[in-house]
């Protein structure tokens, strides 16, 4: 991209006169650079206007004027000398009366004023104009209230007497504490003591009313005005202009010295953080608000502080160590998660080259090693800085993490911080204001809170924090393998480009493995032969590696041909033993295209059916997972012949392996499906059919190619065990699964997500894009060793690499045994670079320190301000393991409920988490999704044998006792007294009265006795509640109970005005009399001008029923009857879901479908063992980790000047030495090389003291510079490796180099593009 030069013009005499003018009046030079020493004319007369005597600002020992050599100081007349009487404004007479009253003058001052004014009666006449100069009259010297300095015993000699009287001669300045409203005035000038004029006599003008400034009685600063030099220390100039008015004083105090010159200079032991003071916790004065908003400080001089060894990073210096330059000339502000912080750094120079480096660069950043390079957690920009704490929090984009969202978290956490510093200091101050005081006080206002940065900003930092680490994520892209692969494409991410490589890309690519890791992702411009290059790559990256060769690869798209040879097949030609498979999940939606609408009734089961004609289950898995969830629901207090219907899908993935049932069985089985269902069978209740019967004829003679493609590889082991879990004391393996490409599909909308915004150019998109890739892998290679996680979440390899070295180095143990360096990177085109290669674009520069991705990092045009939260969900569930249904069963709860997307805030009064179905529960609490509805027709009380549950009924013994036998939806006996029972109760809603006589009580006892022993137990609640409460108003404490459950009970009871709610299906009975009662009210009743519903009516029969039950006391004693409580919510989710289990059976009556489940006859090969330890790299990535340098610099050594004890000064004689220091001066001389040290031996009061002086070397016959030979012919070119001359193509223009090789256009072209561009 083409930037435009700056244009440099001389600056004007006129102004170089006025700056050095300003300078000199004001001692500080007013803007811009100061003259260089190039600019000889200028720096001349900067230099002689510092060493003129009155550029000093202070008087001499014996208060002489000064006189200007420079020429560009006014000369002041001196105060003694006679001037005319000064004509001053009627104003002045009651002005000088305040004065004299005002609170600077002390009663002696005042008497002896009036005594003067009578002793001169002659004055009076006098104008009071004429009497007392004007305050800006020349000559008049304004003298200020006497402070402590001016007592300074040094000052005034060394007899004691002398400290008691003041220094006359020196001007004495203005305090703080001095200062009142209206210092401009004439009435804010002190009195003055000059002989010029005497003092005004008493006048009746109204006299001004000081008023004392927080700042001038402030107990801060109060004390240390009063006893503070004439002139105090201020910060450099840069400094004062970059950072906060409040953080000068600390500052100076903290980190300056008054030096031996009488200049500032550093302190001798320097720290890393300095915190200002803070605020007092008792006021006596005033507060000033620099305490209660101060900023800490950062000095960053590492040379300084720890004494390391930086050398200069120029070649042709050898390595010479950068020395000491002074500080920094600007300060920054760093914004960190809920304030800003100051940072200081210092200046290196090299000797040789005389190139500077500022302590913050990369070029000495890069030279400390990893524990004080850390120290500097900040992220440098122009403008600029950011703590790396907030990056952070960009860096895992997930649900909801947008840059909005965190922008918006840090502008409330600055606000709030702000506010409560603002808090603290109004308290203080109005407690100060309601003491009792002899002056009113005001107090200054807070500063402005810093602003908060805007997005753009924050994705520009997060970029310079990717392009820090893309050494270490490269090659931990390159170093990811897998025996099983997976390739799938997507368009949705490539809309986000934008910039010149907008429209370029087509499509993403992704491969992965058997984990979910990702081993490549690239833009293509087209889809086919532009992945030739991607394959070729991958295949050499398993041969450098030394890596076994993938044995299957599922795709989409392109697993078969004609040919004997596919196009993948060729692609891939260097893994001749490569098998391609195709993804089932995509077979199985091309099948499903054929159906009309995925709202029919018959969807769902022709889904499972598909599903069931493809795989079949491990026989041995699917028992012990059937003896398990049947020992769960014996717990749990659920009884049901069928333990298949209690079984999701998802256990069935997570414990049970699966394959696919071979080619001609599946073919089969397919035939036979479509042709049961493309008839009137597979007509919904609405005559709708389920099929297009033409559109599936011509799909099915397509797809039934592939068949042979979706079939499982042989030999090939498709499962791994990845752990185990105990349910219902039986433990089950975990299981993950190789086969299809689904979890490309998690990957692309993770990825989606990542990138911010709407879109970016191709430099942040192809760093995003790297980031997103490395996280990802990293967060799935735990999921690939067998050991135990450490506990630590990290991501910086180099780090962790360095940890783990100093670990094993000193306990003989690795701290974060799952990591392992990566390979060396393999120099791979990823994202964006594989996309210029193919459109023939110049790759991208991506060195950190250049300026052009400097600028392409800042360019974020497109995101908006107000970014929409984003997200992503990564897809855990199997799409080809869909829920089992039967012919007389509905589908589970689960499904039913999910379908209807009830939540728990949907339930009615009375209903709480902890009453919610089972089904409601496991989507709530991921512990417990084995968990369901019961919907069973009765329960048994823990502890019941399984082989009681489904009893044997033989139906051809027939006998007389089958004319009054009935059974249930569920072929359970005994169903016809369930029914007489509920008959007789149903028939008591009529009755008026709320009480049962013994007659009714009797007969009630009696139909109870006739139930069957299954049907008399008690009511066993499944356990519903959640392991762990995380939200709600009563969540779990900080000392939860033993119990599971209690706390679940604590919020229902707390939280609800009545007892749990159950289901109608809990017990036979209490759903038998509910089917009555919603025959008895198939719809709602008028009543007056409304309607009851047809719930409310069902509802108030059956608690009138249950009323008149619990209301019997021999009802109660003499059966075991329970009548629970059932709210409309509960009973209308009933009625639902019976209502399409039985729709559903109507419309699956008679139809002859394959079973659900089917069983192997033989055992499927066993799960892989994941590794304990990751594989080491043949070739592993070194990690830059310099060596710690600590106290290795060579620094000068400060002086100390010695100073005289006392105050008389001893003469120093000069003595002829001794015969021993004669010798050692001889022996000295004789051995002196050309630049040697003469000793010179002085006596100082009797002892003799050997003084050193450098005498410099005789340079008239030193050898001249050794002439510079070059040792290359010419030099390299950074891209392409070639020499950069004529004969290669190379060219350069201002700076910027043209290589032909990257290069899409040709060097006349380029160079005329440069010189538009200038």
């Amino acid at each position: 991209m083409a930037t435009s030069s700056k244009t440099h013009k001389a600056m004007p005499e006129a102004v170089w006169i006025a700056r050095l003018k300003r300078f000199a009046d004001t001692g500080a030079w007013p803007e811009g650079n100061r003259p260089a020493p190039k600019q000889k004319r200028w720096h001349e007369l900067y230099q002689r206007i510092e060493k003129c005597p009155m550029q000093s600002r202070s008087q001499s020992l014996f208060g002489t004027v000064k006189s200007c050599t420079c020429g560009f100081h006014s000369q002041k007349q001196s105060s003694t000398t006679p001037q005319p009487s000064a004509v001053a404004p009627a104003q002045a007479q009651p002005a000088s009366a305040a004065q004299t009253t005002g609170p600077q003058a002390s009663a002696a001052q005042m008497m002896a004023a009036q005594a003067h004014q009578e002793t001169r009666p002659e004055a009076s006449a006098v104008p009071a104009a004429a009497q007392v100069p004007a305050v800006g009259a020349e000559g008049h010297k304004k003298r200020p209230p006497l402070n402590l300095f001016m007592f300074n015993r040094p000052r005034f000699g060394g007899k004691p007497g002398a400290a008691a009287r003041p220094n006359l001669a020196l001007a004495r300045r203005q305090t703080e504490t001095q200062g009142i409203e209206g210092q401009s005035s004439v009435s804010s000038a002190p009195v003055s003591t000059a002989s010029s004029a005497p003092p005004q006599p008493q006048t009746e003008a109204p006299v001004a009313v000081p008023v004392v400034t927080a700042a001038a009685v402030s107990g801060e600063s109060g004390a240390s005005q009063l006893l503070s030099p004439p002139s105090a220390p201020q910060l450099p100039r840069l400094w004062a202009e970059g950072l906060p008015a409040e953080d000068h004083a600390w500052m100076v105090k903290a980190l300056f010295k008054m030096g031996a010159t009488g200049k500032l200079e550093l302190q001798d032991h320097l720290k890393l953080w300095y915190y200002p003071p803070q605020p007092s916790n008792l006021y006596h004065q005033a507060p000033s608000p620099s305490r209660f908003f101060a900023h800490a400080l950062l000095v960053w001089m590492p040379y300084r502080l720890w004494k390391v060894k930086v050398v200069c990073p120029n070649a042709s210096c050898g390595g010479r160590q950068l020395t000491g330059a002074g500080l920094h000339k600007r300060a920054r502000r760093v914004m960190d998660v809920d304030r800003i912080y100051n940072m200081v750094t210092e200046t290196l120079i090299c000797k040789k080259c005389k190139a500077s480096h500022v302590s913050w660069s990369q070029a000495v950043l890069q030279q400390l090693d990893l524990g004080h390079r850390a120290e500097f957690r900040v992220i440098m920009t122009q403008k600029y800085a950011c703590d790396v704490r907030v990056i952070r929090l960009l860096r895992e984009r997930g649900l909801g993490n947008s840059p909005t969202r965190v922008l918006k978290q840090l502008w409330e956490n600055h606000t709030e911080q702000w506010l409560q510093r603002v808090a603290l200091y109004t308290g203080n101050c109005v407690a100060f204001l309601q003491r009792p005081g002899l002056l009113p006080v005001t107090f200054p206002e807070p500063p402005e809170r810093a602003a908060v940065p805007s997005c753009r900003w924050l994705l520009s930092v997060y970029s310079q924090d990717i392009l820090t680490r893309l050494d270490d994520i490269k090659a931990n892209i390159t170093s990811t393998y897998g025996s099983i692969l997976k390739m799938d494409s997507t368009k949705k991410i490539t809309n986000k480009l934008a910039g010149t490589a907008k429209g370029t890309a087509l499509w993403l690519t992704s491969v992965g493995n058997e984990y979910g890791q990702i081993l490549m992702s690239v833009l293509t411009a087209q889809e086919g032969s532009g992945l030739d290059q991607m394959a070729h790559d991958l295949v050499r990256r398993y041969a450098q590696a030394g890596v076994d060769p993938p044995v299957a690869l599922y795709v989409d798209c392109g697993c078969c041909a004609e040919a004997e040879t596919t196009k993948l097949q060729a692609r891939f030609s260097g893994w001749p033993d490569l098998v391609v498979r195709l993804d089932i999940w995509h077979f199985m939606r091309r099948i499903a295209l054929a159906c009309t609408t995925n709202a029919h009734q018959l969807y769902p089961a022709f889904m499972a059916q598909l599903s069931a004609c493809i795989f079949e289950w491990d026989a041995g898995d699917l028992a012990l997972l059937r003896q398990a969830k049947a020992q769960q629901l014996q717990i749990q207090g659920i009884f049901s012949a069928d333990v298949d219907r209690h079984l999701t899908r998802e256990e069935r993935a997570l414990h049970c392996r699966r394959r696919t049932r071979g080619e001609d069985t599946t073919i089969r089985l397919l035939e036979e499906l479509f042709t049961t269902l493309r008839g009137p069978r597979g007509k919904d209740s609405l005559g709708v059919p389920l099929f297009d019967v033409e559109r599936l004829d011509e799909i099915w003679r397509v797809q039934r190619k592939h068949v042979k493609c979706i079939q499982d590889p042989p030999g090939v082991a498709l499962y791994c065990k990845t752990g185990e879990l105990t349910k219902g004391f039986v433990r089950l393996p975990v299981l993950r699964c190789a086969r299809g490409s689904t979890s490309l599909e998690s990957f692309h909308l993770h990825l989606n997500r990542f990138i911010p915004g709407t879109s970016a150019n191709s430099l942040n998109f192809q760093l995003y894009l790297l980031e997103g890739l490395h996280r990802w892998n990293q967060d799935r290679r735990i999921a690939a060793l067998a050991t135990e996680p450490s506990g630590l979440c990290c991501y910086s390899g180099n780090l962790l690499h360095s940890v783990n070295q100093n670990y094993q180095q000193l306990f003989g143990r690795k701290l974060v045994p799952e990591f392992c360096p990566p390979s060396q990177y393999t120099g791979e085109l990823i994202g964006l670079q594989y996309l210029f290669r193919q459109t023939g674009q110049p790759l991208q520069d991506m060195n950190p320190d250049s300026e052009e991705t400097a600028q392409l990092i800042e360019e974020h045009d497109a995101v908006a301000d107000q970014e929409e939260d984003e997200g992503f969900s990564d897809f855990t569930k199997d799409p080809t393991a869909r829920v089992t249904t039967s012919s007389t069963q509905a589908p589970d709860t689960t499904s039913f409920m999910q379908a209807r997307g009830t939540t728990s805030s949907t339930l009615a009064s009375g209903m709480s988490s902890s009453t919610l179905s089972p089904a409601m529960s496991s989507m709530l609490s991921p512990a417990n999704s084995s968990t369901l509805a019961p919907a069973t027709s009765s329960t048994l009380a823990p502890g019941t044998p399984f082989s009681m549950l489904a009893p044997n009924v033989d139906p051809g013994d027939a006998s007389d006792e089958d004319e009054t036998v009935a059974v249930d939806d569920q072929n359970m006996p005994g169903y016809q007294h369930v029914d007489r029972l509920a008959e007789y109760l149903v028939g008591l809603r009529d009755q008026t009265s709320f009480c049962l006589t013994n007659l009714q009580a009797r007969q009630i006892i009696e139909l109870w006795e006739n139930l069957d022993e299954r049907d008399k137990q008690r009511v066993v609640y499944a356990a519903r509640h959640q392991d762990r409460l995380l939200s709600g108003r009563f969540r779990t404490p900080k000392r939860p109970s033993k119990t599971p459950g209690v706390e679940s009970a604590t919020r229902c009871v707390l939280g609800a005005s009545s007892a749990p709610a159950q289901w109608p299906d809990c017990c036979r009975l209490v759903e038998n009399i509910f089917v009555r009662l919603c025959a008895l009210h198939p719809c709602p009743k008028r009543k007056g001008k409304g309607a009851v519903s047809r719930w409310s009516l069902i509802l108030s029969d059956y608690h009138k029923i249950r009323t008149l039950v619990l209301s019997n006391a021999r009802v109660m004693e003499g059966t075991d009857i329970q009548i629970v409580e059932v709210n409309q919510t509960t009973l209308i989710q009933w009625h639902n879901n019976r209502q399409k289990r039985q729709e559903l059976s109507v419309l699956l009556q008679g139809t002859a479908l394959p079973p659900v489940v089917s069983v192997s006859e033989e055992p499927l090969q066993e799960a892989r063992v994941l590794p304990a330890e990751p594989v080491p790299a043949q070739q592993e990535h070194q990690y830059y980790l310099p060596e710690n340098t600590e106290g290795q610099a060579t620094q000068r050594p400060t002086p100390h000047p010695i100073l005289p004890k006392g105050t008389t000064k001893r003469q120093l004689l000069v003595v002829p030495p001794t015969a021993a220091a004669a010798t050692a001066v001889s022996a000295a001389e004789a051995t002196a090389a050309p630049a040697s040290i003469v000793p010179q031996v002085i006596t100082q009061a009797g002892q003799p003291v050997v003084f050193f002086q450098y005498v410099l070397p005789d340079t008239s016959g030193a050898t001249q510079k050794r002439p510079y030979r070059r040792t290359v012919q010419a030099n390299t070119c950074k891209k392409c490796g070639q020499f950069r001359t004529a004969e290669t193509g190379h060219s350069q223009f201002r700076g910027r180099v043209y290589c032909p090789s990257f290069e899409a256009l040709t060097r006349q072209q380029w160079l005329e593009e440069m010189r538009k561009s200038k």
